[in-house]
């Protein structure tokens, strides 16, 4: 096994486009309509964001993007794992990685909008043991039961 890298990356790659499109299915079937924020895996970068993976080699292990709210205002787009590569510390590598890209091009905070659903207890439970709160709905958001909204101070 190769050790995990993390680096900037591009939706346009085959892999990359794969496990996005994954993601992006697996939170329309999650959630309704009117309730499911995933961004489309060709926007991402029309928005603005900047994408990363996680590679172990040459696979492909996990994503996870940010887009700007606001210029010191950031927001997790797009977190996804592999299903085979959960509880390998992947999503956590990528998190840091989206923090330490936040930090260095001036942003104050970093939000995002996760499921209250059980299938997205880790997710949340990753990002309040990397010291995200709950927060209210923030841009363009608003309250939502099935919507936890969580930020933190970089």
């Amino acid at each position: 096994m190769d050790a995990l890298i993390v680096a900037r990356d591009t939706p346009d790659q085959p892999d990359v486009s794969a496990l996005l499109l994954r993601h992006f299915e697996l939170m329309r079937a999650s959630s309704p309509e009117e309730s499911c924020h995933v961004m489309e895996p060709g926007t991402l970068l029309e928005k603005g964001a900047v994408l990363f993976a996680a590679r172990d080699g040459i696979d492909v292990l996990g994503v996870g993007a940010m887009a700007l709210l606001t210029p010191d205002h950031g927001e997790l787009k797009s977190m996804h794992t592999r299903q085979e590569a959960r509880g390998r510390g992947v999503g956590a590598a990528i998190l840091r990685a989206l923090m330490d890209h936040g930090r260095n091009a001036g942003l104050a905070r970093l939000s995002l909008e996760t499921g209250s659903a059980d299938l997205f207890a880790p997710a949340r439970a990753l990002y309040a043991a990397h010291g995200f709160e709950a927060c209210a709905p923030f841009g363009d958001y608003v309250e939502d039961p099935l919507s936890v909204f969580m930020t933190r101070t970089l």
